[in-house]
């Protein structure tokens, strides 16, 4: 495979400290001296650019020309801000590339990620992709990952099903700038093995495609390889990632030492900086934290993430009325009931009879909910239940009985009653903007949480 850069293009070698290494690292229950506050390089600029790799972690030639020049005349300033998270910037002539650490919450990144088949083949076309020509036919490239996928013993089915995650991975390697579709569609795939398509494959990039790399073989053992890969023994360096790549964070998720970090720093040399680097706003609760997005710093909500709350559709507007009513109607919980102090409680049953009553007042139709939604108010709470929980939203517990409680974050009760009902529109509409950094309505002034709520970071890679 050809990786070579130019020479005035590497890495900054200091960037691959191990992790444990940061610049600040300091023993739990160590005193303040010898700590010098962190004082970022990055302006307006730098801040943008840092929010939009946070995003979208492939820039190619091409497409991203204009966001590539950004991050050259920035690239000091870039660099020092994301030594603080310990995530590595590959700067080539083509290609910019941000190497993320692996997701805050796994389980629920895995909930929306790739589908199990579409992921292994990806890898397998990935592996077939290295020993291609730079221009190859899409049959030629599949008959390769088939074989690839033969000598890894996976079983080769040559039907719908495959071939649909197949044209999945085949889109996602596009959106990466690694293997792009030059001629024909790849859709055609689907319904035709040999449908007349050319590829242009980027054997520089494929070297990047993997970002976190562990010493253990993950087929042996996975459990194992995820442990070695997710470990960040610093706390520091912890729970600056949690802030920048998570919705918000729940001091009930913390430990002894992160607890600390969160009451010591986050405020002072370590939390504010970094989200000065970021041109983003620190917000601080007694249950929590938070890193928000001023409302004058984006165009577009789907400039924020994959994920943004906020939205148009059925499953976020039932959602954003089951938050109202929880935040009224909800048991107030403890550490010893429910995940802490602030959180709100509601049975399932409650749950899906509130549901039932709100698709009532929602009928399809102009602003109405979608009526396969409507008409089964059980399947419309497990969509709202996948959503709230992706955006760390909502935990949901089984009682000793089988029964299930919805306890619902702090944060859900920033949001004050819609006075007009949202267009229901397909889930992934852009939605209006999240509401700007502020006091909150009268009706949530004594809540925790008094921020608009950003979503999770662009999917891990």
């Amino acid at each position: 495979m050809n990786d070579e850069r130019p020479d005035d293009e590497v890495d900054n070698p200091d960037e691959h400290m191990p992790p444990g290494n940061s610049p600040d690292t300091e023993a739990t229950g160590g005193t303040r001296s010898g700590r010098k506050r962190w004082t970022p390089e990055a302006g307006e600029e730098a801040a943008m650019v840092l929010r939009r790799l946070a995003v979208q972690p492939w820039l190619v030639t091409g497409r991203d020309d204009e966001v590539i020049a950004m991050v050259r005349r920035n690239l000091s300033a870039v660099r020092d801000a994301l030594s603080r998270l310990g995530w590595v910037l590959v700067v080539e002539r083509d290609l910019v590339r941000l190497r993320k650490s692996p997701p805050v919450r796994r389980d629920a990144w895995a909930a929306n990620g790739s589908k199990p088949l579409e992921a292994s083949w990806f890898f397998l076309l990935v592996a077939a992709a290295e020993s291609m020509t730079p221009r190859v036919g899409l049959a030629q490239l599949v008959a390769g990952a088939r074989a690839a996928a033969a000598e890894a013993t996976l079983p080769v089915t040559n039907d719908m099903l495959e071939r649909r995650a197949m044209v999945k991975a085949l889109r996602m390697l596009d959106e990466r700038g690694v293997v792009e579709q030059v001629d024909g569609e790849v859709d055609g795939f689907i319904e035709d093995e040999n449908a007349p398509v050319l590829l242009a494959i980027h054997h520089s990039r494929l070297a990047h495609v993997i970002s976190n790399f562990g010493t253990l073989d993950p087929s042996e053992n996975p459990a194992a390889w995820l442990e070695q890969v997710e470990r960040e023994p610093d706390p520091a360096r912890r729970m600056r990632r949690r802030l920048i790549d998570d919705t918000l964070v729940h001091v009930v998720d913390l430990d002894e030492a992160e607890a600390d970090w969160l009451s010591r720093r986050v405020r002072g040399d370590d939390g504010a900086p970094l989200a000065q680097a970021f041109g983003l706003s620190l917000e601080r609760r007694t249950e929590g934290a938070a890193l928000v997005v001023p409302d004058d710093a984006f165009r577009h909500p789907r400039e924020l993430g994959p994920r943004h709350f906020p939205s148009a559709g059925t499953v976020p507007h039932a959602a954003l009325l089951l938050c109202e009513y929880a935040a009224t109607a909800g048991l107030l919980g403890s550490d010893a009931d429910g995940p802490g102090i602030g959180w709100r409680g509601l049975a399932q049953t409650d749950v899906i009879g509130h549901l039932t009553a709100l698709a009532a007042e929602h009928p399809d139709g102009k602003a109405g909910w979608r009526r396969e939604l409507a008409e089964n108010p059980p399947l419309l709470a497990e969509e709202v239940r996948g959503l709230l929980v992706e955006l760390d939203l909502l935990r949901v517990r089984t009682r000793g009985d089988g029964s299930r409680t919805w306890w619902f974050s702090p944060a859900t009760g920033r949001w004050a009653s819609p006075t007009q009902a949202m267009p229901a529109g397909p889930s992934t509409d852009v939605g209006p903007r999240p509401q700007r950094p502020g006091r909150a309505p009268a009706s949530s002034e004594t809540l925790p949480f008094d921020f608009a709520l950003t979503p999770p970071g662009a999917p891990r890679e």
